[in-house]
């Protein structure tokens, strides 16, 4: 069809013919003898490792990207007709399956005026996915039901990846364009009263099934709006599960039970993603019934099993720059409500001193989380927060503040091969002369790689005796001897 406007293909080069060699006679060849040409070295082995590169698309690959794009194209063009054609106000009191055959209806009736064929299977997908745009997140909805799946990471409109097991993989799900993706931003932050928009653009919000939302649109992202999705678990992990999943021993299960129980004041350590939240809430199953817990987050995420538990929210500034309710306000009239124990969803500002004097203060066995490397970095992230928050007080006084008032560091980590395990736990002792004086009671000891690159290793204990083992014994967990000794993997 486009002969006329195609390249003519250029001709070969011809090779260069080789030039012929002069004939050089015995005697000259005798006196002037050729030197050898050097041989090459051998080169020398890389010890890098091979690194992994993308395969290219293959051809049946191509075929359903391209079966995709006209199913998108149609999707689009139903959607905006159904739209027109369905009565929206009424949606609200139909069910679920009469919504249902109601969108069908009208898809067949539009692809059968448009002339367009599609199969069952097609139809079905079709339909699934219209529901979706009406009612739900649209190419989010499967995603967002997937239990496999921990983290939903949009990166424009044509990229999303998703984490699973701790690794991340690309998923094959897109949206059509840019507007596409910013109308369902739109429709998740417009149910919890929030707005994103150039002028205000990114937006921290949670869904309907408590998973934590986050985007930041354009001109703050450049490439497309960018979305992250920390799922919420429907199946809280306990204790017994964790220790089933090698995230700590049966062992070190004992001695946080003892912890918790005894009103030790916990503060769970670890980078983003490490479990930080899921141990928390495990230990938190450890809590008696009959004890008053008021919870302290920014986006509500955990999920206590207690009869008594008052759930505090923060909340940001409006469009004016008012009704700003911060941590730290929260913790204050937390403190006026007879609480037993307060356990803060993360401390990361100024909220951090009056959780030290609420530990302080009679309200032992509180708990929280902290970003950070291992347990001595933890304890300067917590004197870096007082500093922040703008009080000045002598490093000393500091640190003796945050020596009397947490009394155990658990470290929490998202190891390279995906797993999360809890690779310390860690007393605080008290202080000598200026520095905080810690032990190591438990660590998680890496012995190697698997060829499979997961790790290999193994929990034990240091050997080292735990400080509070006369007020377990108090409390009624007189722990063995033998948890302390080290184990060989």
């Amino acid at each position: 069809m486009f002969s006329r406007y195609k390249k003519e293909p250029a001709a070969p080069a011809k090779p260069a013919a080789a030039p012929t060699p002069k004939p050089v006679s015995t005697a000259a060849a005798a006196s002037n003898p050729t030197p050898t040409a050097p041989q090459p070295e051998a080169p020398k082995p890389s010890m890098r490792k091979p690194t992994q590169t993308a395969s290219a698309q293959s051809a049946p690959a191509d075929k359903e990207r391209k079966r995709k794009e006209r199913l998108g194209e149609i999707k689009l063009e139903l959607h905006r007709e159904l739209l027109d054609n369905l009565n929206l106000s009424a949606l609200e009191s139909a069910s679920e399956q009469d919504l249902r055959n109601e969108i069908g209806a009208i898809a067949s009736e539009i692809l059968q005026e448009r002339a367009i064929v599609l199969n069952r299977e097609e139809r079905a997908l079709i339909n699934q996915e219209l529901y979706d745009e009406v009612t739900g997140l649209g190419p989010l909805e499967p995603l967002l039901k997937d239990d496999t799946i921990s983290d939903i990471l949009i990166n424009g409109p044509h990229q999303i990846f998703i984490e699973r097991s701790g690794k991340l993989q690309v998923s094959d799900t897109t949206f059509k364009d840019e507007k596409h993706l910013l109308r369902i931003i739109d429709k998740i932050v417009s149910a919890v009263g929030r707005r994103v928009d150039e002028s205000n653009p990114y937006v921290d919000a949670r869904l309907q099934d408590g998973s934590r939302f986050n985007a930041m649109v354009p001109p703050v992202a450049v490439d497309g709006s960018l979305v992250s999705i920390r799922k919420f678990k429907k199946d809280k992990l306990g204790i017994d599960d964790l220790v089933n999943f090698g995230a700590f021993s049966e062992e070190m299960a004992a001695y946080l039970q003892a912890a918790v129980s005894t009103r030790l004041n916990v503060i769970v350590s670890g980078g983003t993603g490490s479990g930080k939240t899921t141990t928390l809430n495990a230990l938190s199953s450890f809590i008696d019934n009959s004890e008053r817990i008021l919870t302290i987050e920014d986006t509500a995420e955990l999920q206590l099993q207690q009869i008594h538990v008052g759930r505090m929210e923060s909340r940001p500034p409006n469009v004016e720059g008012k009704g700003e309710v911060s941590p730290r306000d929260c913790l204050k009239n937390a403190l006026r409500m007879r609480p037993d124990r307060i356990i803060v969803g993360e401390t990361r500002g100024e909220e951090v001193i009056d959780m030290l004097q609420a530990m302080n203060t009679g309200h032992d066995g509180s708990m929280t989380t902290i970003h950070a490397n291992n347990p001595r970095d933890g304890i300067a992230r917590l004197e870096n927060m007082i500093a922040m928050a703008g009080i000045e007080m002598p490093i000393k006084a500091v640190r003796s503040q945050i020596s009397s008032a947490v009394n155990l560091i658990v470290q929490a980590s998202r190891l390279q091969d995906g797993s999360r395990r809890m690779t310390s736990i860690t007393e605080i002792t008290g202080m000598e002369g200026d520095v905080i004086s810690m032990q190591e009671v438990f660590r998680f000891q890496r012995t190697g790689l698997g060829p499979d690159n997961k790790i290999i290793g193994h929990f034990t204990a240091t050997g080292v005796r735990s400080h509070f083992s006369e007020r377990f014994r108090l409390w009624g967990y007189d722990l063995p001897s033998s948890i302390y000794e080290p184990t060989a993997g």
